[in-house]
């Protein structure tokens, strides 16, 4: 199997009044399916008053983050590295494999839970109304995933910070976030493992929209022996998906968590070949 190089790379800038804290999840760890190295993270504003230099730790979960305290005024963190991935679609869970819940791992049991966004517990008739008679396994995930694409439309600006799972089965509107999140709890109504993640998502053997590149969301389910990607909002498997975070939902995997007021004035997501030419925007705001 042949690689491909993806550039990566990502850049807030936020204006203050006052030194604030603030924590950043934008870095992309080194797991099977992404080798990083070149790695580079650059903070402007850790020698001004009330700021200092940027402090790396691991989540519970496993997420890498960066805590700095934003100084007043204008400043920008960023992070970039080089990305090295498998030139394969990410179609590669088990067929065939349907674990019982007493078969599955005391570590995926978590994400078999109702959370914040994903109210598994409330759609627990629906779900098995719609895939009870699926056979279990990728073939009922594969259902799930075709339901909520066909489900939704993809509408840019129809749900906010506190939208759920439920709330977009009953709007039929969402971005990839809200897909992501009626996926993972339909599959942990059905009891399948399931977890949020995003990350960095080069336009790979794809016809690329002409918008700012930002985030993007999937949905990772634990089939048999791991977790594999699935992704409803495109409904298809490609190639290049670089995992940045994983977590229970959205709350888990905050982008940005700022302790007091802060303007958010620019935000870039790069995820580009290694030679090739850029065809989106470059950045919002």
């Amino acid at each position: 199997m042949g690689t491909r190089r993806i550039e990566i790379a990502s850049s807030y800038r936020y204006e203050t009044q006052t030194p604030t804290a603030a924590v950043f999840l934008m870095e992309a760890p080194t797991t099977p399916r992404a080798q990083i190295s070149e790695a580079m993270v650059t903070f402007d504003g850790e020698d001004r008053p009330g700021s200092g230099p940027v402090h790396r730790f691991t989540d519970e979960t496993g997420n890498h983050r960066f805590r700095v305290v934003l100084p007043a005024g204008v400043s920008t963190l960023r992070w970039s590295a080089l990305a090295t991935i498998p030139d394969a679609l990410d179609d590669d869970a088990p067929r065939g494999v349907a674990l019982r819940p007493a078969e599955l791992p005391d570590e995926t049991l978590v994400y078999t839970l109702a959370s914040r966004f994903c109210e598994s517990d409330r759609l627990s008739n629906e779900a098995w109304r719609l895939f009870g008679a699926t056979p279990g396994g990728y073939d009922r995930v594969r259902a799930i995933m075709d339901f909520v694409n066909s489900h939704l439309t993809y509408t840019s600006g129809s749900s906010g910070p506190s939208t759920s799972a439920l709330d977009v089965l009953t709007s039929g509107t969402g971005v990839c976030r809200d897909y992501a999140h009626l996926m993972v709890a339909l599959c942990r109504a059905m009891n399948l493992p399931a977890r949020y993640a995003f990350g960095y998502f080069p336009d790979i053997d794809w016809t690329p929209d002409n918008t700012p590149m930002d985030f993007h969301a999937w949905v990772q389910v634990w089939i048999g022996d791991g977790w594999y990607d699935f992704d409803p909002r495109h409904n298809v498997f490609r190639k290049g998906k670089i995992l940045v975070g994983v977590g229970r939902d959205a709350a888990d995997t905050a982008l940005v968590t700022t302790y007091g007021p802060a303007a958010l004035q620019q935000l870039v997501v790069d995820a580009q070949e290694v030679g090739t030419t850029r065809t989106r925007p470059y950045f919002y705001g």
